[in-house]
């Protein structure tokens, strides 16, 4: 028993860990997505960007939770920018909108590295390790987990309590109701890719620290979260929370068994499989279940 203890601990902590990425990853991604039907194949670059804003604030000699609110400034802002002067154009538009901002990821990931290089200087894991026994592991990773099931409460509440949330969840449903209405559905969709990019943003700012930060960073992050989101659904909270569970589980499970690669393909045939047998995702699965009860 005192020998399957730490392989327990360590799946339970791994799973905890794959979990916040997952969320973290794939919640900016899901929000644009289920509100405006834009799939941003630039993602893992606003992640970047969030990182870089980062990085270099840190390095400027700023705090680091100072540094990572800037980082997340300048992608909002970045973001808003870019909804404003391209994606407004591509509304409705799906295959034009994935070739246009998959054009602005390779811009951006070139972009990045003729401006500061191949790479940064890296910023250093915060808040040490927690020890069991022989066995460590970064108390940083462990915040990172809890900062994502704290914004899927805050996201909950924004989209369920507010005015917003109530226009946002609108639109979404019909939007040419909406503004029939009086909603201003093109200032709806900016909020929500400032929303969305902010979000991306604040995942680099978060995984600054853990990772060694480079222009093409961003690959780390994408494919989790367009698994995440297509497991999902269309509900971007109970989709992404629910994704988040499964995918964690499974990652954490195959990646302790036969590494880190094996994870990453079992996360994949997963979604394969999640595809074949749920077209609609976890969200369309959960709506059977209701509407059977």
């Amino acid at each position: 028993m005192a020998a399957i203890l730490p392989q327990l601990l360590n799946l339970l902590l791994q799973f905890i860990d794959s979990f916040g990425f997952l969320v973290l990853s794939a919640i900016g991604l899901a929000i644009i997505f289920g509100m405006m039907g834009v799939i941003n194949l630039a993602h893992g670059e606003f992640i970047t960007v969030g990182a870089y804003g980062t990085a270099l604030s840190f390095h400027a000699g700023l705090p680091l939770p100072v540094a990572m609110l800037v980082g997340v400034a300048i992608t909002t802002v970045f973001g808003l920018i870019l909804e404003f002067t391209v994606i407004r154009q591509l509304y409705g538009r799906l295959l034009d909108s994935m070739v246009a901002t998959w054009g602005i990821s390779l811009i951006m990931i070139q972009g990045l590295r003729i401006v500061f290089g191949s790479s940064l200087s890296s910023i250093g894991t915060p808040l040490g390790s927690v020890q069991y026994g022989a066995f460590s592991y970064s108390t940083y990773r462990l915040l990172l987990a809890g900062a994502s099931l704290a914004l899927l409460g805050l996201l909950y509440w924004v989209f369920t309590s507010t005015a917003f949330g109530t226009r946002a969840r609108a639109t979404i449903q019909d939007e040419e109701m909406s503004r029939a209405l009086g909603t201003d559905t093109n200032r709806m969709y900016l909020l929500t890719f400032g929303i969305g990019s902010a979000l991306a943003g604040l995942t680099g700012a978060l995984y600054a620290p853990t990772m060694t930060i480079v222009p093409g960073m961003g690959s780390t992050f994408l494919v989790e979260a367009f698994v995440t989101v297509v497991v999902g659904g269309a509900s971007v909270l109970v989709g992404t929370t629910g994704a988040g569970l499964l995918l964690g589980f499974i990652n954490a499970v195959f990646s302790n068994l036969f590494g880190t690669f094996a994870g990453r393909m079992a996360l994949l045939i997963t979604t394969i499989l999640v595809i074949r047998a749920l077209p609609r995702g976890i969200t369309g699965l959960l709506d059977d279940i209701r509407g059977g009860a």
